[in-house]
């Protein structure tokens, strides 16, 4: 187990293309995922991707509860995804303050689908189905952008909504609307009938 420095924005690796996982056996996997649980445990981040610790490979975990930065009750379950693909996202909208290990200091308000559905592979190889709303959804959109070569930063409308961390963790992470809307009332997880990969 290794705690990794988180790459910032600007890092050429960030922006190249991050491979699919073809070996679900490699100690390179193992250990890319003990990093990332490692790294993101450490720098109080609720999900992280390989690239943000400069592996490009199409990897990241998640596990959304209460930290520094977030404070929004019953969170989720440490989760790895491996070669993920968004398969639903509601036309529904809501936006949350977002915030990012790579773009230290800075968080703002983004708006993203409030359900999507995401098919990815565990580190045995089995596929999987989660459907989710509230942080968890969002965290995974975050991080999917990560392997898409995206900070959440290219995402706001207006750059003059961005703000500091410290008028956010003063202002915004526990205001009413921050809270509710991080809330998580879905988290539909299922197993996928296919053949493991090895």
């Amino acid at each position: 187990m290794a705690i990794r420095k988180t790459l910032k924005i600007g890092d050429p690796q960030l922006k190249a293309t991050n491979e699919l996982i073809k070996d679900f056996q490699s100690p390179i996997l193992i250990k890319l995922v003990v990093d990332l649980e490692a790294t993101m445990h450490k720098k109080g981040l609720i999900g992280i991707a390989a690239p943000q610790i400069g592996k490009n490979y199409q990897v990241f975990v998640t596990e959304p509860r209460n930290t520094l930065s977030r404070n929004f009750g019953k969170g989720d379950k440490l989760r790895v995804y491996i070669n993920p693909r968004l398969i639903y996202s509601s036309e529904e909208q809501v936006e949350i303050y977002e915030g990012c290990g790579s773009v230290p200091g800075i968080f703002g308000p983004i708006s993203r689908p409030k359900v999507i559905t995401i098919e990815a592979y565990n580190l045995k190889g089995e596929m999987f189905q989660l459907k989710a709303d509230g942080i968890l959804a969002r965290v995974i959109q975050h991080e999917i952008d990560h392997l898409n070569s995206l900070e959440f930063i290219q995402k706001t409308k207006d750059i003059s909504t961005l703000i500091h961390k410290e008028y956010y963790l003063k202002n915004i992470r526990n205001s009413k609307q921050q809270i509710e809307r991080s809330q998580i009332s879905i988290k539909e997880y299922k197993n996928i009938e296919k053949e493991v990969v090895s």
